[in-house]
């Protein structure tokens, strides 16, 4: 369909939107993209720096997250975090805060500005305005390897935000208590000893661990498709600051077919925690929220 008549529906009716091209319109749409945040803007990714610390630390922590639920975990600065999958294909959401000051969380919209729709290994996890700082970085990635596929999807997504009673409710009609949302919201009100109507304004957009998504080629669709993670594989991430984090086993199972549902197989996903020595981490120097000073 060409942008001078595009159907757009409403309802039962459909709509011709007709606004003729300009006489330059194929030389507007040849102009040329510009990556807005080039890499060389970032800070630098030291893979040695992270690979000699990660040799040094043990397990310190070890916890399941159930299918269709949600736990919370603390990372201390320094520290890493793994996330595997180890019982069979399961999606995780991911929200990480600042332990500390829970104003302080991801921000997916600013990381996928700055690196891009899907992240993997060297890619850092940015907090939100005005602290605007990396809070993780991605250190391994066992999926590395399934980069971008024909259809343009990708593993690791930062472009969704969290499957969520809400929108089930708008579009189905149904009250679903097992959405990521309304798991994380929970897991944060037992974590913190508040109320979930005190907790869910905390809850914010996630990163979809070892979901597999892009958007269609021809009307740019969001889609989802059964995710590459295999039994065994994981991620796992460095911790910039002291964290708190809040994993949902997403209730699509491996977001093949549905994303709220109590059909879909689901599967447990696991936490870890590795602690390094204190000596490991004398030449770190851990990010400082932005210098901006509002004039």
């Amino acid at each position: 369909m060409s942008n001078s008549a595009k159907q757009v529906r409403d309802g039962e009716a459909d709509w011709k939107i007709t606004h003729p091209e300009p006489s330059d319109a194929e030389s507007r749409r040849a102009a040329k993209p510009v990556v807005c945040y080039g890499v060389e803007s970032l800070p630098p990714f030291n893979a040695s720096f992270y690979q000699t610390v990660r040799s040094e630390a043990v397990r310190a922590v070890k916890l399941e997250v159930p299918p269709r639920e949600a736990r919370c975990f603390t990372v201390p600065a320094g520290s890493f975090f793994r996330i595997s999958c180890l019982h069979g294909s399961q999606v995780g959401d991911l929200n990480l805060w600042q332990r500390d000051n829970l104003s302080e969380r991801f921000f997916s919209g600013k990381t996928r500005q700055l690196h891009a729709t899907h992240v993997s290994v060297g890619d850092r996890l940015w907090s939100n305005m005005p602290y605007l700082r990396p809070i993780a970085t991605i250190t391994e990635d066992s999926l590395a390897w399934y980069g971008w596929d024909d259809d343009g999807a990708g593993v690791h997504d930062v472009i969704g935000t969290r499957c969520d009673p809400y929108t089930h409710h708008r579009l189905h009609g149904e009250n679903y208590h097992h959405c990521c949302h309304s798991n994380l919201t929970k897991a944060l009100a037992e974590k913190l000893g508040v109320s979930r109507k005190e907790a869910e304004p905390h809850v914010h957009d996630v990163m979809n661990v070892f979901m597999c998504t892009g958007f269609t080629h021809d009307t740019h669709q969001y889609f989802m498709k059964a995710s590459p993670v295999r039994q065994g594989d994981y991620i796992e991430f460095f911790a910039e600051t002291d964290l708190l984090g809040a994993l949902s086993a997403c209730p699509g199972g491996d977001c093949s077919s549905t994303h709220s549902s109590d059909e879909a197989q689901c599967f447990p996903l696991t936490v870890e925690v590795f602690t390094p020595p204190a000596k490991a981490l004398n030449d770190w120097i851990p990010f400082k929220p932005s210098g901006y000073v509002p004039g």
